[in-house]
């Protein structure tokens, strides 16, 4: 194998926090994304567009029916990536992607596991309450093994697993606290959710709400948008949620007068 030259430009750059919550907001805001897998019958590679959500893990999870041709691909060969990051305008491949090399698991219906999921689900697509309960519907965890970003052109990362992951003690905690703590907040501070989207990621004005809350961030959403706000750092203890949140909003409101 040649040897690449000693003047060659430096494809890959090093993977610092930046690229990392690049990637991670880019997963974790993410409504859809191309999922590919193996065609079971042929071993060709098969790729198509699914509904995406996210365990309290970090862990991207999609809601398919067992019709369709990548739940039987899934449940052959668990080998599958997920393509996410919405092209804006102008040339496509300016805005950033991420690319995520992942390991299917299906989820056993009727588990603790799977009634979490289905909540949190719901509440980031609303529509799908119309099918997620048909029997033929199944939720598969896509288990990160590594990942490549494109943040833009001669902006390419590698990532590994544990980049993208959330690792925080208090997830479960947080899980048993996270519907109680979206209903109390956007009925008793409805204004906060607008406030979140519009400082922190930059979205315009709408009917923003929230819906979901884990260790490492925010889910903010109204109508079809998806906006993700992550923590600075993730929070380790449940309790601590209440101060975060409020902190977030005071500096919102400070800075902005």
């Amino acid at each position: 194998m040649a040897e690449e030259p000693k003047d060659a430009p430096k494809v890959l750059r090093d993977t610092d926090d930046d690229a990392r919550t690049l990637a991670r907001v880019l997963l974790r805001s993410s409504r859809s994304a191309a999922l590919a897998v193996l065609e079971p019958d042929t071993g060709s590679p098969f790729a198509s567009r699914v509904l995406t959500g996210m365990d309290i893990d970090g862990v991207p999870v999609i809601l398919v029916s067992a019709l369709s041709v990548h739940t039987r691909a899934l449940r052959t060969d668990p080998r599958s990536s997920l393509l996410a990051g919405e092209p804006g305008k102008g040339d496509p491949l300016a805005h950033p992607r991420l690319t995520v090399i992942t390991e299917a698991s299906e989820v056993v219906r009727g588990s603790e596991q799977h009634a979490r999921l289905r909540e949190r689900f719901v509440r980031r697509h609303p529509k799908a309450k119309l099918y997620v309960d048909f029997p033929d519907f199944t939720f598969f965890r896509l288990v990160p093994l590594r990942a490549n970003l494109n943040g833009g052109f001669g902006k390419a990362y590698l990532l590994t697993a544990d980049d993208l992951l959330i690792r925080s003690a208090a997830r479960e905690a947080l899980a048993e606290r996270e519907s109680g703590a979206i209903e109390h907040m956007n009925s008793e501070h409805a204004e906060a959710a607008g406030i979140y989207a519009s400082h922190y990621c930059g979205a315009k004005e709408g009917n923003w709400s929230i819906s979901g809350i884990d260790a490492a961030g925010i889910d903010l959403s109204a109508g079809d948008q998806l906006e993700r706000l992550e923590f600075s750092t993730e929070i380790s203890d449940a309790g601590a949620l209440r101060t975060v949140l409020a902190d977030l909003l005071t500096k919102a409101r400070t800075t902005n007068g």
